[in-house]
């Protein structure tokens, strides 16, 4: 064989860098979009915050926006400097989006610290009139809890941490735990649940049903369990009232007693849309509070000369190109989020006016034939993405869900069919709770034809307990 040379013609698709924006901006939640405008803001000196913008657009009224005086001098000062560029800006400028600034009214607790519960142990630890080696044995059981409030440790291992600093024995140490499981929370430093609830039921207040319950908990807490009534009652020679009222009692325990301590800051959804209902037809519009309010820098863009090749010309020429690819990407995502979300209300508009009963079966496909996009579009513009109803705040991939087959040949969302299993069990008699099988017969009654296991699968997924434990004594 000998080297040749050879000439062949071929397509290729790439993407291009603002494609590429484009596509990542789409996928952004709220918040991380607001991150990336952020960094945008202290990386490209051509974008700017703007600081009066003329209207003010919710999601309730629907104002048409005035002419900035601002941008129109702005305009006019471009316009000696270079008449491209100053149209292009002028196009920009006009069409430039809302960011929302905090206003202060923010809850403290968003950007509050919390105390773990090792450190509230310690706090209380200080309080109380340890000597030397107790405050050891303290420190050494605190070390050893668990976030749910429970030891890890046997009381051997602890003492073995301890002993090379001091000579002490397991009574000792059996002490100093018993003070720290009375520490708030009550029945923290437990080494199982039995003694968790009765370290609290001691704390509780004199009752007629204490040392039953302690009694249960120290030896039936299995049966409890199972909700073997039948076996309970026996075993603590009570009736059923009896034994109601010391379910009770045991039910106002807490058996995570360190959830109460160092709970992890509440994360709160900002819907990206709104939708109510004005005047008989359903309105969609884009939250204005995620919504960016971003405009190029009149000032900088007037700073650009055409016929200038230096590089610091040619620096700005290039922030003022990010900037314009920037403001275009979110223009499009804004554009995009919309309409899927009213193609979805318009798909959907028997859920936001009956419940979930009434949801209809829909999948992507079906939102990318009508919109005319391709699926990963779709998903891209629903995933992390929220829209506020009169029903309440739901994702926007919430509105997809499978379909099963009924017998007059419809169909039937699987949301709706949870929503009909988990009202069949609200009304069910708590005595006497229905099965998975006992559900999938009434369901099939109303002609939808689900088998017991696909039940048992959404009763999981709404965390509905088996018929079983639900079961109830009274």
């Amino acid at each position: 064989m000998k080297p040749s040379l050879q000439l062949r013609l071929g397509h290729q698709l790439t993407m291009t860098p603002q494609l590429q924006q484009a596509i990542r901006l789409l996928q952004l939640s709220a918040v991380d979009l607001q991150n990336e405008i952020q960094e945008a803001l202290e990386t490209n000196s051509m974008l700017e915050l703007e600081e009066s913008p003329s209207t003010e657009k919710t999601f309730e009224q629907n104002v048409e926006p005035n002419e900035n005086k601002s941008d129109e001098n702005a305009q006019a000062d471009m316009a000696d400097e270079g008449e491209t560029l100053s149209f292009e800006f002028q196009s920009l400028t006009r069409n430039s989006f809302r960011y929302h600034e905090s206003q202060g009214n923010e809850l403290e607790t968003l950007n509050g610290t919390q105390t773990s519960l090792q450190d509230h142990l310690f706090w209380q630890m200080q309080l109380t009139p340890f000597t030397d080696t107790d405050r050891m044995i303290a420190t050494a059981i605190i070390d050893a809890v668990n976030e749910d409030g429970f030891l890890t440790s046997s009381l051997e291992d602890i003492m073995a941490t301890v002993s090379p600093n001091a000579d002490i024995d397991l009574n000792e140490v059996q002490a100093v735990l018993h003070r720290i499981q009375r520490f708030d929370p009550v029945g923290v430093a437990a080494r199982n649940l039995s003694e968790c609830l009765k370290v609290q039921i001691d704390q509780q207040s004199p009752s007629p049903w204490r040392n039953k319950a302690k009694e249960l908990v120290s030896n039936h807490l299995e049966l409890l369990g199972k909700r073997d009534f039948p076996a309970l009652k026996r075993r603590l020679g009570l009736s059923n009232e009896e034994l109601r009222e010391v379910i009770q009692c045991i039910q106002a325990l807490n058996p995570r007693p360190g959830t109460k301590i160092g709970k992890p800051n509440a994360e709160y959804i900002v819907p990206d849309v709104y939708t109510y209902k004005k005047n008989g037809l359903w309105q969609v519009e884009l939250n204005p509070e995620c919504t960016p309010h971003l405009q190029i820098n009149p000032y900088y863009a007037s700073l650009i000369r055409r016929s200038d090749a230096s590089a610091d010309n040619q620096f700005l020429r290039n922030q003022l190109q990010e900037a314009r690819w920037f403001l275009k990407s979110i223009e499009n995502r804004n554009d995009t989020l919309l309409k899927v979300a009213k193609c979805i209300v318009k798909e959907q508009q028997d859920f936001l006016e009956h419940g979930e009963e009434a949801m209809k079966p829909m999948i992507l496909s079906d939102i990318a034939s009508v919109l005319e996009m391709h699926e990963s579009t779709i998903s891209r513009v629903t995933t992390q993405k929220y829209i506020h109803t009169p029903r309440g705040t739901f994702e926007l991939k919430y509105f997809f869900s499978s379909h099963v087959s009924t017998e007059l040949g419809g169909e039937c969302s699987a949301t709706a069919i949870r929503a009909l299993i988990k009202k069949l069990i609200n009304a069910e008699n708590p005595h006497k709770p229905l099965s998975d099988s006992k559900l999938s017969k009434m369901l099939a009654d109303l002609g939808i034809n689900v088998a017991r296991r696909t039940v048992a699968k959404y009763r999981e997924g709404m965390n509905i307990s088996p018929s079983n434990e639900r079961k109830k004594l009274i």
